[in-house]
């Protein structure tokens, strides 16, 4: 079968791998059907790492992704050859004790699909993955919806964690996929006024088509400062959604005394700062996100339903063939890139 491998910084390589077979009994064979490229992705391709997890190269890229099952092995239940899935690219241990908290995400022996170390990712023609990583969908669903199910997860969680929202003020800080799906998320979920900034003025322009009730671009105005007018007092929870020292200190400045700082993007440096007199002066809370818990059959059905429009994020498509050219085109945020997908099947 055909596979995309990255072979280095900035090389993406597509040949031919060995065929995956089932393991357990568990386990289901899937043929790949979209993928989505993802930030974290990208961190992997300029810079071969992202923390202590270092690239060894070839390796396969990829987590969000759709498929239709080939073979289901003899304890995979509920799923048969033909059926449609939306995949959660995390394989969690189900032993210890973040997991028996209903902590699977925080899973102390994790396996994910994409990170070095822990599990080939999607850019295949064939995958294999426990079956309760699997979660059908319905026939009104495209392969390009089910594979954002993984990213909006992410921002319905996001969301979740910043407690109950209707009424209150927020502000998303980086309008790439994952700040567009908080978005997305706030909207559903009755928020007040949402701001959102982007140094991009094409993805601030998705952002106001998508709800936010005002963007701007910290390229050209004083954000801050702008949205201070209109909230004096500040707004109650402000996500950061670039991973940038720059948004972690202006969601700082935006936030109202005990705001909430919610952390969401990921950063390529090992260290950001926070400005403490600030920080502390007004008492602010820090809530970091790590990819989502539990929010996946939610997404799958606020998407299919159409109470979401997460596939308006997609601007561009791709063959399988063509992936190091879909990497190239959204590390380098050309032709107005929102969102790549690369059709595998």
């Amino acid at each position: 079968m055909k596979a995309a491998f990255l072979t280095g910084i900035g090389a993406i390589e597509v040949r031919q791998a060995p065929e995956p077979r089932l393991a357990n009994p568990t386990d289901v064979l899937l043929k790949v059907n979209s993928v989505g490229v993802c930030g974290s992705d990208i961190h992997y391709y300029r810079a071969g790492r992202i923390g202590d997890q270092v690239v060894g190269f070839p390796f396969i890229l990829g987590h969000e992704l759709s498929a239709t099952v080939i073979e289901a092995g003899p304890g995979a239940p509920g799923l048969s050859p033909g059926d449609r899935v939306a995949v959660d690219p995390l394989i969690c241990c189900g032993k210890c004790d973040q997991c028996l908290a209903g902590r699977e995400h925080t899973c102390r022996n994790q396996a994910f699909m994409g990170v070095p170390g822990q599990l080939e990712g999607a850019l295949a023609e064939r995958v294999v993955m426990p079956a309760a990583c699997c979660h059908g969908i319905p026939a009104t669903m495209t392969a390009d919806q089910a594979a954002l199910v993984e990213p909006f997860s992410i921002g319905l969680y996001a969301r979740a964690l910043a407690g109950e929202v209707p009424g209150k003020t927020a502000a998303v800080l980086g309008a790439g996929p994952i700040g567009l799906s908080v978005l997305m998320a706030l909207r559903h979920a009755r928020a007040g006024e949402v701001y959102v900034t982007d140094v991009r003025d094409w993805r601030a322009q998705l952002a106001a088509s998508l709800g936010a009730s005002w963007i701007g671009n910290p390229n050209s105005q004083d954000v801050v400062a702008d949205i201070r007018r209109t909230e004096p007092g500040g707004v109650d929870v402000a996500f950061e959604c670039a991973g940038e020292q720059a948004t972690v200190d202006q969601c700082a400045q935006l936030l109202k005394p005990g705001g909430l700082l919610v952390l969401v993007g990921i950063p390529e440096l090992d260290r950001l700062s926070f400005e403490m007199n600030c920080m502390r002066r007004c008492e602010l809370r820090i809530q970091n996100v790590r990819r989502q818990n539990k929010c996946i059959g939610r997404a799958i059905e606020l998407i299919a339903s159409g109470q979401v429009q997460a596939d308006r994020m997609i601007t561009h498509r791709y063959s399988l063939d063509q992936a190091r050219q879909a990497f190239d085109t959204v590390a380098n945020y050309a032709d107005s890139v929102v969102k790549a997908m690369i059709h595998v099947g």
